[in-house]
């Protein structure tokens, strides 16, 4: 009997162990889950200031390769560019962008924010990842696209135009060519297009946002004289190098952010990235070295940004090699893409449609290479390159078709290019009233009086 009792006692205890164990496992699963959450949302929020941080650094990039008396205009554009990005992606881009209730073309639903998980079209949505952080992140990449545009438009755009064409493309134009690659029930998202980070989806539409700008304005006065093009040089390289060190920076909330997540993966594309940039940075030097006959720091600048953007797309699925092959031809493409659209009379004063509209569609062609997965040279075939490139002509199609339309109606209603009066005397003058530089010596333009008379088509 004493033995009988004493099995029965133990029994109950065992019993009341393993439900305590199970309880506190439980428990233990569930405080784990919540501290990722709570991880992944502070990592997406430190990313999205970095990235928010970039505009810091595109508006002393622009400011540097561009002349003094347009310095105001350019620091102005790129301030309140992020401003109206925030009111247009908020408003409507946002949900545009993933809004649940739409189709594979566009987004619907959860307009102003107003939605919770269930209303954007993320899955699954990230672990513990409140949608205001994941907004954020996603409304400094909106800002991106257009601050491409600025640089490529720079020194002759009037102000009001150009604040309307941003509206309009953050509002309306990069949203739905984001839907397709990034919203689980986008088109390009269901093919298996890749595009990790936005070399096509933030790159190429402002490339191609700002290529569109600047056919429609025409060159600078003076850029172009007996039909040869003409060095009209930046005046303060120091403010260039700042501006392409903080893009750099910041480009490493911009990649390892688009995992939106705290994991060991962030540490990796933080490394494919940065092999990248150097690799862009050392092959643009050599290369306008051995072209032109000296190291040229603009091009050791574009080409650090060139790598950039060319691994954008696939920072998180090439290897450490594939990233440095990526970026070195990135840098390469670069030098010659400028003189390319220097021959071609397309002015594009920093560089930026063959930083970002070249090497964007170099680098999400990277992919279809370079992809461990299913890249050509690891055995996966040549289906992901196919579906590459269909993304590539689908997303350039339309961004370009959407810009010359808006550009064009702009130009025909309201004039998008400033007196030629007004280029020469600078626009920080003509357009805002004020200078970057008041007490200093003022620029000239050795040309002015040759084309003071000069008519400039709007």
């Amino acid at each position: 009997m004493t033995a009988l009792i004493v099995a029965v006692w133990n029994a109950a205890a065992i019993a009341q162990e393993t439900e305590i164990v199970n309880i506190t496992v439980e428990s233990v699963n569930e405080n784990v889950a919540t501290l990722q959450g709570t991880l992944n949302a502070i990592w997406i929020l430190i990313a999205a200031i970095l990235v928010i941080f970039m505009n810091a650094g595109f508006g002393m990039l622009e400011t540097g390769l561009c002349r003094q008396k347009n310095a105001v205009n350019i620091l102005t554009k790129n301030l309140i560019v992020f401003a109206l990005a925030t009111i247009a992606y908020w408003a409507i881009g946002f949900s545009l962008m993933f809004g649940s209730s739409g189709n594979p073309f566009f987004g619907f639903g959860g307009f102003f924010l107003g939605g919770d998980h269930s209303n954007y079209g993320l899955s699954p949505f990230p672990e513990g990842l409140p949608v205001a952080v994941f907004f954020l992140f996603q409304v400094a990449f909106s800002a991106t696209a257009a601050t491409i545009v600025s640089g490529a438009v720079a020194e002759r755009i009037k102000f009001n135009e150009f604040l309307i064409f941003s509206v309009l493309l953050v509002g309306i134009a990069y949203p739905i060519t984001g839907h397709w690659v990034w919203d689980a029930g986008g088109w390009l998202y269901t093919m298996g297009f890749m595009d990790f980070a936005g070399s096509t989806v933030v790159h190429s539409v402002g490339g191609w946002a700002a290529l569109a700008g600047a056919l429609m304005l025409g060159p600078r006065l003076g850029k172009f004289v007996d039909g040869r093009p003409g060095a009209i040089p930046g005046h303060n390289m120091g403010f260039a190098m700042l501006g392409c060190l903080i893009l750099w920076i910041g480009w490493f909330g911009f990649n390892p952010g688009s995992q939106l997540a705290a994991d060991e993966a962030c540490a990796y594309i933080a490394v494919t990235t940065n092999l990248a940039a150097s690799a862009g940075g050392l092959t643009a030097t050599f290369t306008s070295w051995i072209k032109d006959g000296k190291p040229d720091l603009t091009m050791v600048i574009n080409g650090v940004l060139a790598g950039l953007v060319g691994v954008t797309a696939g920072c998180a699925g090439v290897s450490y090699w594939g990233s440095v092959i990526i970026g070195g031809i990135a840098g390469i493409l670069v030098v010659y893409s400028v003189a390319f659209f220097d021959k071609i009379k397309i002015d594009d004063p920093v560089g930026a449609i063959s930083v970002h509209l070249v090497n964007g569609i170099w680098g999400t062609l990277a992919v279809g290479f370079f992809n461990m997965e299913k890249g050509l040279f690891y055995g996966g075939g040549i289906n992901q390159l196919i579906i590459q490139i269909v993304g590539i002509l689908a997303i350039g199609a339309f961004t370009a078709i959407f810009s010359f339309v808006v550009w064009a109606i702009l130009k025909q209603t309201m004039g998008i290019r400033v007196s030629a009066e007004e280029e020469m005397i600078g626009l920080d003058i003509g357009e805002h009233g004020m200078e970057a530089y008041t007490g200093f010596v003022k620029e000239t333009d050795s040309f002015g009086s040759a084309v003071s008379g000069a008519a400039v088509s709007e």
